[in-house]
């Protein structure tokens, strides 16, 4: 990530300031930039990444494997563990030592990464704020304590713990082709994930005195070594996320009797650890077309009650995984269905405490089972045996579980921003099954490789559930407010993770907003999705950079789209294209025709449903594609009290013209006079210029929407390379039949434009009033819990 950037934001600094060097070939000029080919910015092929984006004949990756021991002391809220890992060097280097990582170490207030940044005194603070800014120099406790490293003999292995990397010394170097096999024990002090943050930890429930404890992150695991970086060893500061090795897990887990685990991967000992109740509702839901409660809610009910103080061991088995993680509880409700995967049963379950009951209960499964076989239609089939939602709220991927948000107010209610959330959240972390945990990119350096891909899938399997989904990711004018800030604001996609001030706009959605301009506005549909779902099955189980999507889009495609990549994701410019004039002209008509400029009026209503407040272009197709059926329609079981509440359901003054004279012509001809037919065919039409300019820097294509006097309308879509011999101005030329009204261009807010004022011509509707109210502050909630009253209440009369 850093080269890359450095390649193309060479600083130079000039009077103190410094400033960006313009590397293109020909800066003077008004072309030949924004269209200029990546070139030497992508890295060279060689003989592990091909031109075309494909791995290469000699591409390799290596390979861990696991055999773990752990035990779950609930009452010191401790984890201690014992594994062994077998490392296989299937790279052509010889290795003299290795590197793990420890990221349990992000919670020690002396081996963590210590990434500072910039603070001031504040006016008012509370104890824990002022004990952060205390020097302490006392260990807190936290991060994972190394009890013995050794190989395979039980020899001492040396080691060197560097804040939250560990190195381990090889007595001889590890040969390519050849395996090690060593045994690291180690413990660590479970977090309060709530209070300190972070990923993994327990969250306890004072109501009913138990713990939710979700384990991740939890053991020392190998980094990657690749290619094309050698180790990836940057510390992990809490943001960047993980690059790991692919490998085969057996993993034994010792918790209190009462505890239902859930893990990567598949329990082998469900016969010794469940109930036979339990176990013949197991044995239900994997063929079962809806949700079966595994443990009901009275079995959870009843354990909150009565902890047990014996202890009992669940056994998982996980195959080409890149990372194990596993979530514990008694208060755990479990329920579980089959989802069919191209003829495979793949079991979709879910964990939940009571207070999640009335959200989980209904949705959490089925929108796992939605999201496979949704990503797997826009990729490859699921590979995973099982896939897994826990409600910790908390929103965290690891292969075949991920740990979401959705509880419901104490009366069973819910609102609808927290139903939506919980359900954007599901898919989203269910769907990094496939980004990175399968498609395995370096999340480290390219957040938006892991982050951006799969927002952009999220976007389109939440359209796939329901067509009036307000999603916030994907559609492109979610993404204006972002994109209009202040350049010194902003930082190209490409920047490292830990670098971006911004993290959720330019990793999550201004990638996926990117993708779905592609898909949508500038390759097509069929041509999209060929080339995308290329890139999956290419990448699937293997370690993608950045140049092999971008070649390999292109490659499958046949577009040109380096002007693409060069602008939205190395660049900061925004979209920002203007409808500077309009030339009107009729035959034998004279006069002309004034320009009026406007925006369009809002559209917000306060209190009203949670609906996108524009209808965006993939709506539109999805409802026009007779081949799609939305997912509520399918299943009505999944439509509340809020389907319900979703759903309650010009012609201008005349206008003179000035005249334009017509003449028949022929190449480096003089003009002659037309013939009475030829002149009846054009004296009744009419005639525009359309003149545009580009005032945001991004070139972009052109989408222009004629409204006719009549009421009628007619879109034409003009591809972004009328741009490529003038980047700052451009005009186009129509002929038409009917007179037109007025013109809009990016009607359905499709390119992230950030200036509407400057993309109308005509005459526009007045602008309506609509309520203004000042908007009470509500106090803090638990991630997804709903806050205040909401409709659901007011409808059950349990609102004031």
């Amino acid at each position: 990530m850093k080269k890359v950037f450095t390649a193309l934001l060479i600083t130079c600094t000039v009077t103190g300031v410094t400033v960006a060097q313009d590397i293109h070939n020909n800066p003077g000029s008004n072309h030949g930039n924004k269209f200029e080919q990546l070139g030497t910015i992508l890295p060279t092929p060689n003989e592990q990444r091909t031109a075309s984006g494909a791995p290469g004949a000699k591409y390799w990756q290596q390979r861990a494997d696991y055999d773990i021991k752990c035990s779950l002391d609930e009452k010191k809220l401790e984890l201690s563990g014992a594994e062994t890992v077998t490392y296989y060097n299937n790279s052509p280097d010889p290795l003299d030592y290795i590197w793990l990582q420890l990221d349990e170490n992000q919670h020690n207030n002396l081996n963590n990464a210590n990434y500072q940044t910039s603070t001031t005194m504040p006016k008012v603070a509370g104890s824990a704020q002022l004990e952060k800014a205390e020097i302490n120099t006392t260990d807190n406790g936290y991060g994972d304590k190394i009890l013995s490293i050794t190989d395979a003999l039980g020899k001492n292995l040396p080691y060197i713990i560097n804040k939250t990397m560990m190195r381990i010394d090889l007595p001889a170097a590890l040969k390519p082709g050849q395996h090690m096999v060593f045994n690291i024990k180690w413990t660590y002090k479970i977090s309060d994930r709530l209070t300190l943050g972070g990923r993994g930890g327990y969250e306890f429930f004072p109501a009913d005195g138990n713990y939710l404890f979700t384990m991740t992150q939890w053991y020392p695991r190998l980094c990657v070594y690749s290619d094309f970086q050698g180790w990836q060893n940057h510390q992990f500061t809490g943001r960047g996320e993980f690059a790991l090795t692919f490998g085969n897990f057996k993993v034994q887990m010792t918790v209190p009797a009462d505890h239902v685990v859930g893990g990567t991967g598949e329990c082998i000992n469900y016969a010794s650890v469940l109930t036979p109740s339990q176990l013949a509702r197991y044995t239900q839901a994997k063929t079962s077309k809806v949700p079966v409660e595994i443990v009901t809610l009275a079995e959870a009910q009843k354990a909150e009650a009565n902890p047990s103080k014996t202890t009992k061991t669940y056994v998982f088995q996980a195959n080409n995984v890149r990372d194990f993680a596993w979530t514990s509880s008694r208060k755990f409700i479990w329920d579980g269905m089959g989802q069919d995967i191209d003829g495979k049963n793949v079991m979709c379950m879910s964990y939940y405490g009571k207070e999640a009951y009335g959200l989980y209960r209904k949705y959490s499964t089925r929108l796992i089972a939605h999201t496979i076989k949704t990503y797997s239609h826009f990729t490859f089939p699921y590979p995973y045996p099982v896939a897994q939602s826990v409600e910790a709220s908390n929103g965290m991927e690891y292969p075949m579980i991920c740990f979401n948000n959705g509880r419901t107010e104490k009366d069973g209610t819910y609102s609808e921003s927290t139903k939506n959330g919980m359900i954007g959240v599901i898919i989203h972390e269910v769907g990094h099954n496939f980004f990175p945990m399968i498609v395995n990119s370096d999340e480290r350096q390219w957040s938006w490789m892991d982050e951006g891909l799969n927002s952009f899938v999220e976007y389109l399997t939440e359209e796939l559930w329901d067509n009036k989904f307000p999603s916030k990711k994907g559609a492109a004018y979610t993404q204006v407010d972002y994109m209009k800030l202040p350049k010194n604001e902003l930082e190209p996609i490409m920047t490292n993770s830990e670098d971006i001030v911004r993290f959720g706009p330019n990793a999550y959605t201004k990638p996926a907003t990117g993708l779905n301009i592609l898909r949508e506005t500038i390759m097509g549909r069929e041509l999209f999705d060929y080339a995308f779902k290329e890139y999956a099955r290419r990448w699937e189980f293997k370690h993608p950079t950045p140049a092999d999507f971008f070649r390999t889009m292109e490659d499958a495609s046949g577009e040109n789209l380096d002007w693409f990549w060069r602008g939205w994701f190395y660049g900061t410019d925004p979209v920002d294209i203007s409808l500077d004039s309009v030339k009107v002209a009729k035959a034998d008509i004279n006069g002309d025709i004034p320009a009026q400029f406007g925006r369009r009026p809002a559209a917000n209503k306060v209190a009203a449903p949670i609906v996108n407040n524009y209808e965006d272009i993939s709506k539109v197709r999805n409802r026009e594609d007779k081949t799609i059926q939305f997912y509520v329609d399918k299943d009505t079981s999944v439509r509340d009290f809020y389907w319900k509440y979703d759903r309650g359901l010009a012609a201008t003054d005349s206008s003179k013209f000035r005249d334009m004279t017509l003449a028949k012509t022929t190449a480096n001809a003089a003009p002659e006079p037309f013939t009475d037919e030829e002149k009846a065919k054009f004296a009744n039409k009419y005639f525009y210029e359309l003149n545009f300019s580009n005032k945001g820097g991004l070139v972009m294509p052109i989408i222009v929407q004629f409204t006719y006097v009549d009421g009628t309308k007619q879109i034409d879509r003009i591809p972004a390379q009328i741009w490529r011999l003038n980047e700052n101005h451009v005009s186009k030329f129509y002929v038409q039949d009917k007179e037109v009204a007025s013109i809009l261009i990016d009607p359905f807010r499709e390119t992230a434009d950030i200036d509407e004022t400057n993309n109308y011509w005509g005459k526009l509707p007045e602008p309506s009033k609509f309520q203004v109210f000042k908007q009470k502050v509500g106090a803090g909630t638990a991630r997804g819990q709903s806050s205040g009253v909401n409709p659901m209440q007011v409808s059950n009369g349990s609102g004031k």
